[in-house]
């Protein structure tokens, strides 16, 4: 049994994560800026409640830092300056407490699969170069040049694909008009998804902490990415609905503003890594995949 502390333990992920280490039967703690935040019945505590009473983290194997302002909102001047802030706020929260303890836990900390930059012809895995072309990629850029801060640990960088999930994340929205039977490619539908099944996602978290050898970048996406029009006929499939009715490009843009980058310019991401240390996917397939969530 482990004793692993995560942070953004109230998001999307978060959530998830808990119950299943919880399940696993490790003592997860929660830190989170509310006291009131409760996650499946595990201990919540505080940023200022860490700071003054920081000794008792002294046993920690490990930190999953998932903390961040969502990037699934309209990205205003002031969201902009939230998402970033948030993220490195809570990477130098990590790193002083790291900083304070004299074993040091592994440090898990969440990245994006943004910090490729975006194309609809290459293939990115961890060996890949960063590129900073737009936002989404200079948020990750400064959010994992803030998690090298942490010093002593071993730190891995999971960047983070599409995550697939029933109720929460951008599939729901994505589904929408499917359920309306109005769903179709957005775009040119030859861009491409770079997916993960939410229950794929926690497991290689918990994968990570437990295997010393993987220190670095870790691409969070499952092995077969696919294209939008690809994904499209996938979903329609498992909810048997038509896949008819293409969402143009400018009509995205109109809605969502910048925020339409999520679905309009992508990567194409392998998960090299996780493949080479033996990582098993549970949902290698987006067939699978959509078969289970819807």
């Amino acid at each position: 049994m482990m004793k692993i502390a995560v942070t953004g333990g109230s998001g999307f992920i978060g959530k998830r994560l808990i119950s299943h280490l919880h399940q696993q039967g490790h003592e997860v703690i929660n830190i989170s800026r509310s006291p009131k935040a409760v996650v499946h019945d595990v201990r919540t505590v505080t940023w200022d409640q860490l700071q003054s009473n920081w000794a008792e983290f002294a046993g920690l194997d490990a930190i999953v830092n998932l903390a961040g302002e969502s990037i699934n909102q309209r990205w205003t001047a002031a969201a902009k300056e939230r998402i970033v802030e948030s993220r490195l706020k809570a990477a130098k929260r990590v790193a002083h407490l790291v900083e304070r303890m004299e074993i040091k836990p592994v440090v898990i900390n969440a990245s994006g699969m943004s910090v490729y930059g975006t194309s609809e012809t290459a293939t990115f895995d961890e060996r890949s170069p960063q590129r900073s072309v737009d936002f989404l990629s200079s948020v990750v850029e400064k959010w994992e040049h803030a998690a090298d801060q942490i010093q002593g640990s071993r730190i891995v960088k999971v960047r983070i694909g599409l995550v697939l999930d029933g109720k929460e994340g951008a599939f729901p929205k994505m589904a929408f008009p499917y359920k309306l039977g109005v769903g179709g490619p957005i775009g040119s539908g030859n861009q491409w998804l770079s997916w993960i099944h939410i229950d794929d996602m926690v497991r290689l978290i918990d994968f990570c902490i437990q295997n010393e050898a993987i220190i670095g970048p870790v691409n969070a996406t499952a092995p077969n990415p696919v294209t939008n029009r690809e994904f499209g006929q996938a979903l329609a499939k498992a909810m048997r609905r038509p896949n008819l009715f293409p969402l143009p490009a400018f009509f995205m843009k109109l809605i969502f503003g910048e925020l339409s980058t999520l679905l309009l310019k992508v990567q194409k991401v392998l998960p090299r890594v996780l493949l080479e240390q033996g990582f098993t996917f549970k949902y290698s397939s987006v067939n699978k995949a959509l078969a289970d969530i819807v």
